[in-house]
């Protein structure tokens, strides 16, 4: 009896601790999670990542901040995708904001209510994301054919880009959303479009776009100012 009494017991504690543990790993997660939000924000800021980073009293860090938030909603199975995520206005979400993960981009801020907000997933027909080959400088648009979760097309590629499978692309220059080179994936196929004579690269994402938990939300200080700035132009044409 007193054998399996201890035996009961230690059974019991050996169950305790390994739901301490869970819960002890589940925040040390978000905690880490919350550290590499905040080394995403000062890498976006610098150029050059060995220099310091100096503060501003006024301005504060440069013109690019970053959000931690958690993916509560996923759909990748129609041609116009969509996630859900547990940070809304409260927490500085806004429309328009950059949304990637460790692995690379995943989309863009849609709708926004106080405590959740919609992402317009890269995995929609609809998207349309300023990308680059990265070893040769060359833009396109990073579009989806919704044939594949796994995979993203890059158009509009020149010819005369020397491009070949295996490649990585990132994002590209000319977007006030995403900072330059964020991770999207590698050439998988390279095709060339007859009507157009550019290149499509079918690109394999790095990011698993079926299985989202941890993402980073990116404000561009500057976005409005941009945005603004394009319309009157526009308007003046």
């Amino acid at each position: 009896m007193v054998n399996s009494a201890n035996f009961l017991t230690g059974y019991v504690y050996e169950e305790v601790n390994e739901v301490k543990t869970y819960f002890s790993l589940r925040e040390q997660n978000d905690k880490l999670a919350r550290e590499n939000a905040e080394l995403r924000r000062i890498l976006f800021n610098k150029k050059d990542s060995t220099s310091t980073l100096e503060k501003d009293s006024v301005k504060g860090y440069d013109k690019i901040d970053v959000i931690q938030s958690k993916v509560v909603h996923n759909s990748y199975n129609t041609s116009e995708n969509y996630l859900t995520i547990n940070s809304g206005s409260l927490d500085g979400i806004k429309p328009d904001m950059g949304v990637v993960s460790s692995q690379g981009i995943i989309g863009i801020v849609e709708k926004v209510s106080p405590r959740y907000a919609t992402i317009f997933s890269i995995l929609n027909v609809k998207s349309k994301i300023n990308a680059k080959v990265k070893r040769t400088n060359h833009f396109g648009s990073l579009i989806w054919n919704a044939k594949n979760a796994g995979y993203v097309q890059l158009v509009e590629i020149p010819r005369l880009a020397s491009v070949k499978k295996g490649d990585t692309i990132v994002t590209g220059g000319n977007s006030r959303i995403f900072p330059e080179n964020i991770p999207v994936g590698i050439i998988d196929k390279i095709y060339v479009d007859t009507e157009t004579n550019y290149y499509t690269l079918n690109v394999r994402l790095f990011n698993d776009m079926t299985n989202l938990n941890h993402v980073y939300i990116i404000e561009n200080k500057h976005s409005n100012e941009i945005k603004k700035l394009e319309a009157e132009t526009k308007k003046d044409e």
